[in-house]
């Protein structure tokens, strides 16, 4: 099998921080800000990341770093995603056929 194709099921806090270009105090925060973010530990008491961890660290990256919401801000959004998660799609989708329908808008007048 190649490199390429193993996958890890566990990532030490060092290699997601890699992954992410994120410091590993600042998943360390993380932890304790976001309830979605919750590594288990193994015996040693290090933190070990499954996908699912990954996958939420790097959700909250996105909104806190590209999407530029508060930590409480992206509280909100990651509680509303939880909650109906077909639900909050669905409303990006109405919200980017808007926008496109106001640029078109706005470019004809």
């Amino acid at each position: 099998m190649p490199d390429a194709e193993i996958r890890k099921l566990y990532r030490s806090i060092g290699e997601v921080g890699d992954d992410l270009d994120l410091e590993p105090h600042v998943l360390r925060y993380w932890e304790s800000e976001f309830e979605t973010l919750s590594p288990r530990k193994n015996r040693a008491g290090r933190r070990v990341y499954k996908e699912e961890d990954v996958a939420a660290a790097r959700r909250i990256r996105h909104l806190l770093r590209e999407e530029k919401y508060t930590i409480e801000g992206a509280r909100q959004v990651l509680a509303r995603e939880e909650e109906a998660p077909g639900e909050v799609e669905d409303r990006r989708e109405d919200l980017q056929r808007l926008r496109a329908f106001l640029v078109e808008l706005r470019d004809q007048l």
